[in-house]
């Protein structure tokens, strides 16, 4: 196998709903990544999303995509793992480079989901049988995973508010992000009104619309492509026991913690290296217990870390350093490359007002339903 960069990336700003069509909004990313790659085609597009099939009674969208960027007769497959698709995404098109079975590979993400309604395709994600006809969804997962947190771990009710105001502080200064002109403080956070107790509004992640992509290249031939590569480091997938009831432990991400160790591993680096991590905040919850999963927090110290402002772009570990699911937005399929794209940013030095000091590795983390799949990438330079 041989070593793979990130040469090019391209994303479209997060909306509620854009005037785009799901087909537009995949084209203009793949394009936007290819021009600052400077390639005009590629040799595999590998292409993340959910909830086409449902939402607009589209499949196969990875050829139609191709098609209509007229990238004609390359590998086009589309890739799933739910929450996690882009991520999935990313590691398929990794393998692609890798394996040398392609020189360029696009990852794409895409989502549209401001057509219909997207949560009851969302709760797909669980177990058809045993939870969804029991009435369970993504969101009623999760607030039962942050009322057994909070009853364990004895933290106030308010324990994690701090996850959503730093992200909505990054987001401010993030032009692509869906609320990067929206103010949050922690009385407001704590203030907002209940979705499913404990979970308030602040605590989940926006349904929205965006398109993000990267382009792919043997790490040899890299620098022939931009002056700024980014070393795929690792990629690793993990998986937990599908249902959250089924597992030893609830609050334990035993797929955060599994391919987080076998990515460090694989990338021949430790915690202590890490600059910054791209968590999937979904929900605040998830947050805080991928913190806790990869060993950067003790078991229910997770929420300190945001309390304590350990979480912020000059803090211990800064976090959804360019808003996060929170604030950017989940476009669920195109979530796991956003987080890729931002850490581009973030290691090449052009983030701005959120630029982590000189960053040298980015640890990116996907989450695939109830924390079922976890997909882990290490970035570095």
């Amino acid at each position: 196998m041989r070593a793979v960069s990130i040469v090019g990336i391209g994303q479209v700003p997060v909306e509620a709903a854009t005037s785009w069509s799901l087909r537009e909004l995949g084209v203009e990313a793949a394009r936007r990544a290819m021009a600052d790659a400077g390639v005009e085609q590629v040799d595999a597009l590998a292409c993340g999303n959910m909830l086409a099939d449902e939402l607009q009674g589209q499949k196969h969208l990875a050829a139609l995509i191709a098609d209509e960027a007229g990238m004609r007769g390359i590998e086009a497959l589309d890739v799933g793992a739910v929450t996690a698709s882009g991520a999935a995404a990313l590691r398929l098109a990794f393998l692609m480079v890798a394996s040398g079975q392609a020189e360029l590979a696009v990852a794409l993400g895409v989502e549209k989901m401001s057509e219909g309604v997207a949560m009851p395709a969302i709760s797909k994600a669980l177990d058809a049988e045993r939870e969804v006809a029991n009435g369970a969804t993504m969101i009623s997962r999760n607030a039962e995973l942050l009322a057994l947190y909070l009853e364990r771990t004895k933290a106030p009710a308010h324990a994690m508010v701090w996850f959503a105001v730093n992200a909505h502080k990054n987001a401010r200064n993030n032009p692509h992000a869906m609320f990067h002109e929206l103010r949050v403080s922690a009385r407001k956070v704590r203030g907002s009104r209940v979705i499913h107790a404990p979970l308030r509004l602040y605590d989940c992640a926006p349904i929205c619309d965006g398109s993000a992509a990267v382009v792919l290249a043997p790490s040899e031939q890299a620098r022939a492509f931009t002056d700024h590569p980014v070393r795929i480091l690792a990629s690793s997938v993990a998986t937990d026991r599908f249902r959250v009831e089924d597992r030893e432990d609830p609050l334990v991400l035993e797929g955060s913690q599994v391919s987080a160790h076998k990515a460090f591993r694989e990338a021949n680096v430790n915690r202590g290296d890490v600059s910054f991590f791209e968590v999937h905040d979904a929900f605040s919850i998830m947050a805080c217990l991928q913190l806790e999963a990869v060993g950067f927090a003790a078991p229910g110290e997770g929420w300190r870390m945001a309390a304590e402002r350990q979480i912020g772009i000059r803090g211990r570990l800064p976090i959804c350093t360019m808003g996060g699911l929170k604030a950017r937005g989940h476009p669920i399929g195109a979530s796991g490359v956003y987080q890729i794209v931002e850490a581009v940013l973030q290691l090449t030095g052009r983030a701005g007002k959120n630029q982590v000091r000189d960053p040298k590795v980015g640890l990116v983390q996907s989450i695939g339903g109830a924390a079922s799949t976890v997909i882990t990438h290490v970035l570095g330079v």
